[in-house]
């Protein structure tokens, strides 16, 4: 049993926060909104800051939705860093700056602590089965320390290199998703546009090469019209920026990441910033002035 902080209750968090107690681990909980009832009836201690939650907590996990939110978690006043002791772990789980991370993990060394970057892909439904795929950045023995936690959370976990290395896994998770919904979201407008039955069309597709994670999950969405987030495409335009940021600075091309974060950003541009990123489809169909369903 371990004394577990955990920073970020929101879609992901919450269900993966609910893992680890189920585990029998103890929560010590922060976040800007009001924290889960079940975690708090379930033992779970609510703390006022992260320097609090740290000061309680031998491993610390922030689950937040960007760079800055992570640095502010860290570092801010009343932050995680103010309540690290030498010998405590800090996991990051949120999908940020592979570049910034190698930074935040420098100066929680600098403290004595241990630090994992940790990503996450699968989204509230791998959430809430406990199905992530966890890509790791940071020591083998801190590592090895953690994947019994990681374990409660997810089944593919992958210590993938050094701090950092778990981003840049997550940032080519994400350009792989993005193009892939790109390509679901064209097959099914095609499809419906010609006259055919995209539910159909689906369904034959599934028995065949053309089969995908996306295709089964997010076609499905497509075709029902379920665009309640699971991930948000505000998110996803964040993970893509991040691709194509680093591209310029790498000096290579991603034309394709482009033209989906381009897509996204025309959803946005039609106040679909919160919708599931599965709606990137309205976009294709906005241009071809027919829907899919």
């Amino acid at each position: 049993m371990s004394k577990i902080g955990f920073i970020g209750l929101g879609i992901m968090g919450r269900p993966m926060a609910g893992h680890l107690q189920a585990g029998g681990h103890n929560l010590f909980l922060h976040d800007i909104n009001p924290l889960p009832k079940e975690l708090l009836d379930g033992g779970a201690v609510a703390c006022n800051s992260g320097k609090e939650v740290a000061k309680n907590a031998e491993i610390i996990i922030i689950m937040v939705p960007d760079t800055p939110h992570v640095q502010a978690v860290l570092f801010n006043e009343n932050g995680v860093a103010e309540g690290l002791s030498k010998g405590k772990i800090v996991v990051d789980m949120s999908s940020i700056s592979p570049v910034e991370t190698k930074q935040f993990a420098r100066r929680i060394n600098e403290l004595g602590c241990e630090y994992l970057d940790a990503p996450v892909s699968g989204g509230e439904v791998g959430a809430k089965a406990a199905t992530l795929t966890i890509m790791v950045g940071g020591e083998q023995k801190t590592f090895d320390k953690i994947k019994p936690l990681f374990e409660l959370m997810g089944k593919n976990i992958t210590l993938v290199g050094g701090n950092g290395d778990g981003q840049t896994c997550k940032v080519a998770n994400q350009i792989i998703v993005a193009l892939n919904i790109e390509a679901v979201a064209e097959a099914l407008l095609f499809a419906s546009k010609a006259g055919a039955d995209p539910a159909k069309v689906r369904q034959a597709l599934m028995g065949g090469f053309a089969s995908s994670k996306i295709l089964e999950v997010h076609g499905e969405r497509m075709i029902k019209r379920t665009f309640n987030p699971g991930f948000r495409i505000s998110l996803h335009q964040k993970d893509l920026s991040l691709a194509l940021s680093n591209a310029r600075l790498l000096k290579i091309s991603l034309p394709n990441t482009a033209n989906a974060q381009e897509l996204f950003n025309a959803c946005a541009a039609h106040g679909g910033s919160d919708w599931d990123h599965s709606a990137m489809v309205k976009a294709l169909e906005l241009l071809a002035n027919h829907d899919v369903a």
